[in-house]
């Protein structure tokens, strides 16, 4: 695989960082975009577009923070708190780098056409924002965050849509949970897992805390599988509810 530090210039004229990697597979291949937890694309974030390359998909990660303080963060730097913040404006304006970022990896001609948005944390809304209205044909969400404010949003989403939290995340109480496990049974195209005993932050092998090899594994077992079903027209089937 080939991996690149581009520039993307954005829809406002401007240019931010994005981490790319491109697969050895021959043929045209899907895509999927990372969209980061508040610490940007660090380390995890590139080893995580590094095993969906290995795996055979075009992955890019872009800075959603090049507006106010770019570039990956410590967990212990305070300016995380103060970046993300107003949320909702941000992740507003982030919906813009979701578009730019898809529009890059459109330029790949070995890239088939269709990408799935995968969200972290503060990153999570963008798995209901790309399907939405964003231009991506699926979305994975692993321990988002501020959710409940997008579950609106799903109407009219026909798109896989896959969430997946522990239920002890802090930042997905289970009001949220229950608001979500409550959407598939009337929305077949969402699926929605919940894994008991398991933190906020179980994807990042740097959060040492928090990081849970089980989950970890089934998340990524559940994108490959979307993200198969994005190669041609058969739609990869939805796992029940969890």
């Amino acid at each position: 695989m080939q991996r690149k530090d581009i520039k993307i210039r954005s829809s406002e004229g401007k240019e931010f960082d994005c981490y790319l990697v491109t697969p050895d597979a021959a043929g045209k291949v899907p895509a999927i975009v990372l969209a980061s937890a508040v610490h940007g694309v660090d380390r995890d974030m590139r080893a995580l577009a590094d095993e969906f390359a290995a795996q055979g998909y075009i992955a890019a990660a872009p800075d959603l923070f090049w507006r106010s303080v770019p570039g990956p963060l410590a967990r212990d730097d305070d300016r995380t708190k103060t970046r993300s913040q107003p949320r909702l404006e941000k992740i507003k304006a982030g919906e813009a780098d979701l578009a730019d970022t898809l529009a890059e990896v459109r330029k790949l001609p070995q890239f088939n056409g269709r990408a799935a948005a995968m969200g972290f944390c503060y990153g999570g809304p963008y798995a209901i924002l790309g399907p939405k209205r964003l231009g991506y044909a699926a979305g994975i969400s692993c321990h988002g965050t501020q959710l409940l404010d997008y579950i609106n949003e799903l109407e009219g989403v026909s798109a896989p849509v896959c969430i997946i939290w522990g239920d002890q995340d802090h930042a997905a109480p289970a009001p949220v949970q229950e608001a979500y496990r409550a959407v598939p049974p009337r929305m077949k195209n969402v699926e929605v897992h919940i894994f008991p005993g398991v933190l906020h932050g179980y994807m990042m092998h740097g959060n040492a805390k928090a990081f849970s090899e089980e989950t970890y594994r089934f998340s990524m077992s559940r994108a490959l599988a979307i993200l198969d079903g994005l190669r041609g027209a058969e739609r990869e089937p939805l796992r029940k509810a969890s």
